[in-house]
């Protein structure tokens, strides 16, 4: 997998353009009270985003088989995905199905871009939302607890350790708690120049925010209102600064993750399973040297969900064979033949116990992750607010801004955005 799933945001224009246009289907919509066309003329136009039009293409080929619907896949590179969006909603016309990252579904939902599905549910036995993580059930994820998408791909952020190296430095198990990783980070550090105990990505904006679900509290309140004045996010900030501070980290903005913990200068990071596809691709002289684990916890090990959903556009006349082509993406079945052609995690709970997944023991980690991991808020707002925590931290941290000052500007920033 070339990028992390759900990474990319919307530009303005784009939330703009939703919330100000008409969102239509992939073509004219059909009168009510038509009687609806045969399954073989029925032609879905489904959008994925980076490189994954060709596999899904090969995993819908037994739904195309058994219904006679055809699917169009068209793939959007992630370098597109914001014209693209743009485009379709100015002129109404998108596809009929769509992949919608969970950083990304705020922005579709305030903007009308998606079909509420949430009375089709119970016609579509693998849409239920008791088959997914409750993570990204829709009382989850809204506030009106309504069905915009269906969860597909799930995606979280484990704890990525090179265990030679932690045993030459009389590391024996990887840390578990908050204070471990610490002093393991602070030890490992201490090899010489250039090697660190840990790695922090100075553009992973949700990683404060899993901190501060680690130390028991939350960034919103139940109405949805950003909050951070807690003790739980000062306790994150200490958490976050407190690897800095060490010396444990790199402070390069270009370190790159990969290399760093293929070469062992940060034996140590928290990163989802595209890492380990990378590390074996790369590295296959490092199998049996490294692993995965939990987070480590605060209070709790709460991590990340991060992954994608398929949603249908708003309007599109062909939605009931686009519930169908849902219904078929999220059977478990359907799930694992996604895994074992892309290596992306399923979202449905039961794909786990297929042999396909449980023969890889890291897999059992990232399941066990998956069922302690929260989504981001979904939030147009939030993306603000998400932005200006990781500028303070990272001012704090790299250019030596006062921690007191500069945590009061960013809560009286907080409450800027508020009042948006």
């Amino acid at each position: 997998m070339n990028k992390p799933i759900a990474r990319v945001l919307l530009a303005p224009a784009v939330a703009g353009a939703l919330l100000l246009a008409g969102c239509g289907g992939s073509s004219e919509a059909t009168g009510g009270g038509q009687t609806p066309e045969p399954k073989e003329d029925v032609t879905l136009t489904v959008w994925v985003m980076g490189d994954s039009g060709t596999n899904f293409e090969k995993v819908v080929q037994p739904f195309t088989a058994d219904t006679g619907i055809d699917v169009k896949v068209e793939a959007i590179p992630w370098d597109n995905v914001n014209d693209r969006l743009t485009t379709a909603v100015a002129s109404g016309k998108g596809p009929d199905v769509t992949q919608v990252g969970l950083s990304l579904l705020a922005s579709y939902v305030e903007g009308g871009a998606l079909e509420d599905i949430s009375g089709n549910l119970a016609s579509y036995p693998n849409l239920a939302p008791e088959n997914f993580p409750e993570a990204v059930a829709p009382a989850s994820l809204h506030a009106d607890g309504a069905a915009y998408t269906v969860p597909w791909v799930g995606d979280t952020r484990v704890l990525f350790y090179r265990s030679d190296i932690l045993e030459e430095a009389g590391i024996d198990a990887p840390p578990a708690t908050w204070d471990e990783i610490r002093a393991d980070a602070k030890t490992l550090a201490a090899r010489g120049k250039g090697q660190f105990g840990y790695y922090i990505p100075q553009w992973d904006a949700p990683l404060p925010v899993s901190y501060t679900w680690q130390a028991g509290g939350d960034v919103v309140d139940g109405e949805g209102k950003v909050t951070i004045d807690t003790d739980a996010f000062r306790a994150a900030a200490d958490h976050y600064l407190g690897f800095y501070a060490d010396g444990s980290v790199p402070t390069a903005g270009d370190f790159d993750q990969a290399a760093g913990f293929i070469s062992g200068a940060a034996p140590m990071l928290v990163s989802g399973p595209y890492l380990a596809a990378a590390v074996r691709e790369q590295a296959p002289d490092l199998d049996g040297k490294w692993g995965v684990t939990t987070v480590p916890s605060g209070d709790n090990d709460m991590s990340l969900f991060a992954g994608s959903n398929l949603g249908i556009w708003k309007g599109s006349e062909h939605k009931d064979a686009a519930l169908e082509l849902l219904d078929f993406m999220a059977d478990p079945a359907t799930q694992v033949s996604w895994f074992t052609t892309t290596g992306e995690l399923p979202a449905a709970t039961a794909a786990f116990e297929d042999p396909a997944l449980t023969k890889d023991p890291m897999v059992a980690v990232y399941a066990d992750q998956l069922a302690s991991s929260r989504a981001l808020p979904i939030s147009t707002r939030w993306d603000a607010a998400n932005a200006a925590i990781l500028e303070t931290l990272n001012a704090i941290a790299l250019t030596g801004a006062d921690k007191d000052s500069s945590l009061k500007a960013l809560y009286a920033t907080i409450e800027e955005i508020n009042a948006r």
